[in-house]
């Protein structure tokens, strides 16, 4: 019944996996996009063993593992010590069935999702539709199209990116800061293997630090991408001219074989949370509830927990439990996103960038250490794999 129906923006991984798990329960969705077609720009592509479980029973997690990379080890390098610490995920093979990182490109997820979603009849996504607002009443909440219609449901779910017009919509301040710099993506067919590095990696350096990890692709032997900050008053399109990537590379391995560029890409990081997830009968989920930078791979995992918590407590409150749940669905998860995925991230790169030689070769000798002992090593790796995080959501009530 229309009046149960849940109407999502944003046809990205929060949005299509609140859809699917809402549908999975017998919600009807509607799911409304903006962009005409399923993006393949290089985006997030790190899966923490927390996010393969929740996918586990839809089938989701067996095709990530028919598609993606496993990454049971991933190391801490100084640019000029080499190798610092190498943390082994199978640490935690008594806590999870996934002890390790599985590295496969969003836009394939979303492929995936769109897949499992087509097999159920109470499910209508929408492209080319994007939305100008949202309005509510007591009786339910509607999405106005850019077109001047109205798509109406019982909630609505923001899940329309960092820019979201669902959370500006309702007023929501976005709080945080923008960093000066911006992050280089470079992909490229080079194989960093060759070199002794792990599939994920953070160099730490106070001149350039970069972060690297390897991806599918189009399938073997796969590509990897090599993300560098940049200085603000730098020209965009010198950063993103394919001769000056292969010179950053080339210089970062300090070598002058030629390197494959097979794509750049360039964007502003921002470090923000939602005020609130919650403004009646509209949620936030995803990007536009929390933007963060990409070291850790927190983001798209973070957005796809809070999409499976929100579906999940959506149901009960359609199946008439008390809609307060929603404002401990609220609580919980920006709690987590402020506790863990910012400070994890803001530190992430702190670490990497220090430029003091004395606090950063103490903080080096503490991976160094904390690698070493498997007692350490174990709660580092549960706060790192997002395990930690997600028992402290739930422990918020």
């Amino acid at each position: 019944m229309m009046q149960d129906r849940v109407v999502v923006v944003g046809a990205g991984p929060t949005g299509l996996t609140a859809a699917l798990f809402l549908a999975r329960a017998g919600v009807p969705v509607t799911v409304l996009e903006a962009r005409s077609e399923i993006y393949e720009d290089p985006r997030a592509a790190t899966f923490h063993p927390p996010t393969l479980e929740m996918y586990a029973d839809t089938g989701v997690t067996a095709e990530l593992h028919a598609r993606g990379i496993l990454c049971p080890q991933w190391q801490f390098r100084g640019r000029d010590e080499g190798l610092v610490a190498e943390f082994d995920l199978g640490l935690l093979a008594d806590v999870t069935p996934y002890p390790y990182r599985l590295q496969c490109e969003q836009h394939k997820l979303v492929a995936i999702l769109t897949d499992r979603l087509a097999a159920f009849r109470n499910v209508d996504i929408r492209y080319g539709v994007p939305a100008a607002t949202v309005s509510q009443d007591s009786a339910g909440a509607a999405v106005i199209l850019e077109s001047g219609e109205a798509v109406r449901g019982a909630y609505v779910i923001g899940a329309d990116g960092g820019r979201s017009v669902v959370r500006k919509s309702q007023e929501i301040d976005f709080e945080g800061f923008t960093y000066q710099e911006r992050f280089l993506v470079v992909t490229t067919t080079f194989d960093f293997a060759r070199r002794g590095f792990a599939y994920s990696c953070y160099v730490s350096d106070p001149r350039e630090w970069c972060a690297l990890f390897k991806v599918p692709g189009g399938g073997p032997p796969g590509l990897w991408r090599v993300v560098f900050p940049t200085p603000p008053e730098a020209a965009a399109e010198d950063l993103l001219d394919h001769v000056g990537a292969e010179a950053r590379v080339r210089g970062f391995l300090l070598t002058d074989e030629p390197i494959e560029i097979v794509h750049t890409n360039l964007y502003t990081v921002h470090q923000r949370v939602a005020a609130t997830y919650r403004r009646g009968r509209v949620l936030l989920a995803g990007d536009a509830a929390h933007v963060n930078n990409p070291l850790g791979g927190m983001g798209m995992n973070f957005g796809i927990h809070d999409a499976v918590s929100l579906a999940g407590t959506l149901v009960r409150v359609l199946g008439g439990a008390p809609d307060d749940l929603l404002d401990r669905y609220d609580r919980q998860r920006r709690h987590v996103a402020n506790a863990f995925l910012q400070a994890m991230t803001i530190q992430n790169k702190r670490v990497l960038e220090e430029k003091d030689p004395a606090v950063r070769e103490a903080r080096l000798s503490e991976l160094r250490d904390t690698a070493a002992d498997p007692a350490k090593a174990r709660p580092f790796l549960m706060r790192t794999a997002m395990i930690e995080g997600l028992r402290a959501a739930a422990a918020v009530d």
